[in-house]
């Protein structure tokens, strides 16, 4: 909740529109893992989670945690668009977290 609304004010509509945030441990986890080999693939890992500040649901958690099983490689030429998510990783909920990933 931002500091400048006095605690039990309503959300804002985009605050609302978010969803809940994971719990710190899971977002512990999140950002040690989205420390890359590849610098390229760090900054845009990071800049999505420090854009999403802990909300991200359980369908995109799922999704990003498959898109970090890749090696950095793999990981880039999908968040540069040199490559599309197929095959295994042809979900919808994959799909659109690339989508996402590409636009930070």
């Amino acid at each position: 909740m931002p500091a400048d609304r006095p605690s039990g004010a309503s959300p804002t509509r985009a605050e609302s529109a978010l969803p809940p945030r994971l719990d710190a441990e899971r977002l512990r986890r999140f950002a040690w893992r989205t420390r890359r080999g590849l610098l390229e693939n760090d900054l845009v890992l990071a800049r999505f989670l420090e854009s999403r500040d802990g909300h991200i649901s359980e369908p995109e958690a799922a999704a990003l945690d498959r898109l970090l099983d890749l090696t950095d490689p793999e990981l880039l030429d999908l968040v540069l668009g040199r490559s599309e998510p197929t095959g295994e990783l042809g979900d919808p909920e994959v799909v659109r977290m690339v989508g996402l990933l590409r636009a930070c």
